[in-house]
């Protein structure tokens, strides 16, 4: 997942992160985590809202919202979860965004909203996904680089699988690294590996 080359600004643990239309991978994860601390029931309302408070009428039987006045301290509750989730995201993007998505009543619809924009559909993700997944089975060290660049290209790939849903196993990632390493480090893949058959 590609992080922000300047991202101090939202580094506060009272702020939400704040997203100005670029890193969005970035930004939900951290979003998510934020919003997790701050009251995990927000998360349910972003994912499970919106919670529309109803009551029965006769004569057809239907159910239909309730008014403001109607709502008890239970149902006062649940709406204010939405608002408050609603708040929390509106206050992490910037005005492009807000324009995205001023029309929403409901968090879940923001989010949806907003991951819809920026990570496209399910078809555009699944393409996502395979293009990785390629760039994980093709990896190699490159001949110029550093055995920390290239840990880092290689945790981006992974992160960003990741992120979409798609987690590779541990033992499988060490596997691949060891694979890539210039024939200079043989003799400690060697070592490594031989500890890795002792352990198991």
């Amino acid at each position: 997942m590609a992080t922000p080359p300047n991202f101090e600004e939202g580094q506060s643990t009272y702020r939400p992160p704040r997203f100005n239309g670029q890193y969005y991978g970035w930004w939900k994860t951290r979003m998510h985590d934020f919003i997790m601390a701050e009251d995990s029931e927000l998360w349910d309302v972003i994912c499970d809202g919106p919670y529309v408070l109803t009551k029965k009428e006769e004569e057809p039987t239907i159910m239909v919202p309730k008014n403001r006045k109607e709502y008890n301290d239970a149902g006062r509750k649940v709406v204010e979860k939405n608002f408050r989730a609603k708040n929390i995201l509106v206050c992490g993007i910037g005005p492009d965004e807000y324009n995205r998505i001023s029309a929403c009543q409901f968090a879940k619809e923001i989010w949806e909203a907003l991951q819809t924009t920026h990570e496209g559909t399910t078809q555009v993700k699944q393409s996502k996904i395979n293009m990785l997944t390629t760039k994980y089975e093709l990896f190699r060290m490159k001949d110029d680089e550093s055995i920390q660049d290239m840990y880092t290209r290689f945790t981006s790939i992974i992160n960003e699988l990741h992120y979409f849903g798609e987690i590779i196993p541990r033992n499988k990632l060490v596997r691949k690294v060891l694979s890539v390493l210039p024939s200079s480090w043989e003799s400690k893949v060697n070592v490594i590996t031989e500890a890795r058959i002792c352990r198991h």
